[in-house]
């Protein structure tokens, strides 16, 4: 049997590694909050503001391209705009969804036209994330390590596709250390009700010409609406919930202020 004493050995040792972890990578650039937050205030400057001077580093998570294009692609235009380094991981190439090879070149034409620092390809096969969720955990394990992200945006973890549920749970459980997480959301997603937005009326245009590299995708909506009208008609929907004219809008999972 195994005594007390080397269990709480055991999660004292844990708790150090988890604390090491912590501010090797993520906690350290929290130290200068306190004073952005009041530098804000004295500059009328917004929420906005505040985080992004916190944020140098941004990873955004899709389960197929062009899915954070559609729900962040101008949150994305304007972490670049202000300077922050942008990350893009894609899971899949979405090879269920159209040829794999046409939709690679359409995603790595989009991430230049936004400006990502570093696109990541998962190498999953599309619509089977479910049955790959450990090897997906391990790959966003090392990926996080390696670019330590002040701030993580994945798809809303309600959704009607498998891929999409699967990569926002796994989120949940690789992000535990990075200090903000915001969910987007994407066509398919289930009782999504934002209460963070962010104005992207100065992005829109980069936002529609990202959308629009995903040529192969932009009729293949099953309504009357090509992907870029949809995300027209969206932006002027969660910019009047967020009393802006165009806005993306977020589910924060974790964010510091």
């Amino acid at each position: 049997m195994v005594s007390q004493e080397t269990i709480s050995a055991a999660l004292v040792c844990r708790a150090k590694l988890d604390l090491a972890y912590a501010t090797d990578g993520f906690v350290r650039r929290s130290k200068t909050a306190l004073f952005d937050c009041r530098q804000a205030k004295v500059h009328g400057g917004t929420f906005c503001d505040l985080i992004m001077a916190e944020q140098q580093v941004v990873l955004a998570l899709g389960a197929h391209p062009d899915d954070v294009e559609i729900g962040a692609g101008g949150a994305l235009a304007e972490y670049g705009a202000r300077g922050a380094r942008v990350h893009l991981f894609v899971a899949t190439e979405g090879g269920v969804g159209g040829e794999a090879a046409v939709r690679r070149r359409e995603q790595l034409a989009s991430a230049e036209l936004l400006g990502v620092a570093g696109l990541h390809w998962g190498g999953f096969d599309d619509t089977r994330l479910p049955e790959c969720a450990p090897a997906l955990m391990a790959r966003l394990e090392v990926l996080l390590r390696e670019i330590r992200p002040d701030t993580v945006l994945v798809n809303f973890e309600r959704d009607t596709h498998q891929d999409h549920r699967t990569l926002a749970e796994v989120t949940r459980s690789v992000t535990r250390w990075v200090p903000n997480v915001l969910a987007y959301e994407t066509p398919s997603s289930i009782d999504f009700n934002p209460t963070l937005f962010m104005d992207i009326a100065a992005r829109m245009e980069s936002k529609f010409a990202a959308l629009a590299a995903h040529a192969s995708q932009r009729d293949k909506t099953r309504v009357a609406l090509d992907i870029i009208e949809i995300a027209r008609a969206n932006a002027h929907f969660r910019g009047v919930q967020g009393k802006l004219a165009c806005a993306e809008g977020f589910v924060p999972i974790r964010m510091r202020l």
